[in-house]
């Protein structure tokens, strides 16, 4: 479940539910603030002169006043950084204008053996990735990761706008930082939910869609009315969880998506994390899945393709309704390709749909994360961990955000008012701005949603409705407040990789991915009874009320420190 990324892709997407496990370890230590895991020193503080008083921080470097060049990885296996920098807007800018070159490594979807090969040979000076990657606890156990400690003062971005105590999540057992939040936040950031079809939906007329049952109700009208000529439900990469994990939360009040994580597995019980296959929810809503499957009401490839073909679809309007955990991206590009050739057709947002009965507003398509998402690390090849650090924290503040969003200052804002956000010029143009969202989000790696979107909706609260930015829009309509913070569930409940636990957590995540497959495309509701209940059984055999046990003290942990007990 992952955005992956941010607006993307928030994904139960591969960020959450798909994280690899690779092994190796390896390269040298440079001495660029390394420090090993058995270090216990407390996170740096501001230097302090001879009477003890504070002295101001030393300024810190600025980025574009010298070239800087790394090397940087994306470990996701559905994504590469772009080989041209030239390719996406952003890049394109900061090697144009900040003296940026960024050398992509490329694995091209051999990400597990590239990453085995790096450790034990070179390893790039940045990587992106889950921030509960299991291959993070071996480059950190192997002394291989740069702390940011002594950076925080000089390039303060992060700890203006991220609270201490999230920072505080953050940090590995040393007590060192050595990880720098994507889409960090104070507020609702989720953009998990459903998006509909708006011209099929206006030549249907326009039925109720607020329930489960009114959902199949309507797909099969889709089905009767246009064949094969229209995907009736798209849930994205269902290997991911997307759309699947978005229906299980409709099947029950407080149902988290990310009950269908990696990093998680497990439905919440009271003050305990229960088996998620024991969970009549998760039956309920397999059957429903199923039944979708049998009657093709929704997309027969939903585990095999690959999310350029669904981007294709949607482009096409193929599609009649689209969920998964972050489908605003998508949707947006495909809304604006469609009215541009019929102004009344593109896509629009509905309220998350319930079982009958449920209360709407205690069902959540997503949740949001004041962390965020992914994390970037800067490991000990790089020869300037402060200058890529400089970036990343650049990245995260007014200029970066905003440039990352709207383009170079001059067309669409310019300058920035008293309280620190664009001003947007007359030439604003809506259309340019989603498609330079779009082209970007590859490489949004470090986002600080507690600027960007009081930003955006500070522009978009002045417009009309129909003429904000599609997906400030829905946002702001319908994936904000219709979803509840998960912080507590997304740190520290990964076990370490190479321990019994590890290896515990890797044959859940393999049994659940071969269950959810096997269970969705299930002959009968009977068939995933039996399914899901022999898989239950196979897991406590595997030792997973071990690791549910472990889960549950880690989770309580994190409740103890957000102040939630």
């Amino acid at each position: 479940m992952k955005k992956v990324r941010k607006p993307l892709l928030l994904v139960v997407s591969a960020v959450l539910l798909l994280a690899t496990v690779l092994a190796g370890c390896s390269s040298s230590n440079n001495g660029n603030n390394a420090a090993s895991p058995s270090a216990s020193s407390p996170a740096s503080s501001p230097a302090s002169s001879a009477s003890g008083e504070e002295t101001p921080a030393a300024a810190g470097w600025v980025l574009g006043s010298e070239p800087l060049e790394f090397s940087a990885y994306a470990h996701y296996g559905w994504l590469d950084f772009p080989a041209d920098m030239a390719s996406v807007p952003l890049w394109k800018y900061l090697k144009e204008n900040k003296q940026v070159n960024i050398k992509a490594i490329q694995a091209k979807g051999n990400h597990a053996q590239l990453m085995a090969t790096m450790m034990a040979d070179k390893l790039p000076d940045l990587i992106y990735t889950d921030r509960e990657h299991p291959d993070l606890d071996r480059l950190y156990n192997n002394g291989k990761l740069v702390a940011f400690d002594d950076y925080l003062d000089k390039y303060p971005n992060l700890k203006k706008y991220l609270d201490n105590k999230y920072v505080d999540m953050l940090r590995s057992p040393d007590g060192k930082l050595y990880k720098f939040p994507n889409w960090y936040t104070d507020k609702p950031t989720s953009t998990s939910g459903y998006v509909v079809n708006k011209k099929i939906y206006e030549e249907l007329g326009k039925p109720k869609l607020e329930t489960t049952d009114d959902l199949y109700a309507y797909l099969v009208q889709v089905k009767q009315k246009y064949g094969d000529e229209i995907v009736p439900f798209e849930p994205d990469r269902t290997q991911d969880g997307q759309g699947i994990g978005v229906l299980y939360a409709a099947f029950k009040e407080g149902a988290l998506y990310q009950s269908l994580a990696a990093a998680l597995l497990a439905t919440v019980d009271g003050d305990k994390l229960t088996s998620i296959f024991a969970d009549p929810a998760f039956h309920e809503s397999q059957k429903f899945v199923s039944k979708l499957y049998r009657e093709k009401l929704i997309s027969q490839d939903m585990f095999t393709q690959d999310r350029g073909k669904v981007l294709e679809k949607l482009l096409a309007g193929r599609v009649a309704v689209y969920a998964g955990s972050s489908p605003t991206t998508y949707a947006s590009q495909g809304h604006y390709e469609l009215i541009k050739s019929d102004p009344n057709a593109g896509y629009f947002m509905i309220w998350p749909l319930v079982k009958p009965g449920l209360d709407k507003t205690k069902v959540y398509a997503g949740g949001w994360d004041a962390l965020g998402w992914n994390v970037s690390v800067i490991t000990t090849e790089a020869k300037d961990p402060e200058k890529i650090f400089a970036f990343l924290d650049w990245l995260t503040g007014p200029e970066g955000m905003t440039i990352q969003f709207y383009g170079p200052e001059g067309k669409n804002w310019q300058g920035f008012d008293g309280e620190g956000y664009p001003i947007f010029t007359d030439a604003y143009d809506a259309t340019e701005v989603a498609d330079i969202q779009t082209k970007n989000d590859p490489v949004m790696i470090a986002g600080n949603s507690s600027y960007i979107d009081k930003a955006k909706m500070k522009y978009e609260g002045t417009l009309p409705p129909e003429k904000q930015n599609w997906q400030a829009r829905w946002q702001n309509e319908i994936t904000w407040p219709s979803s509840n913070e998960i912080t507590e569930f997304r740190t520290g409940l990964e076990p370490t990789a190479d321990e019994e636990l590890g290896d515990i957590r890797q044959n859940m995540l393999d049994l659940f991915l071969q269950t959810l497959s096997e269970s969705a495309t299930a002959k009968s509701d009977e068939e995933v009874d039996k399914i899901l209940n022999a898989a239950n059984e196979k897991a406590m055999d595997l030792g997973y009320q071990k690791l549910l046990d472990w889960r549950t003290e880690k989770w309580q942990a994190n409740r103890k420190t957000l102040g939630l007990q």
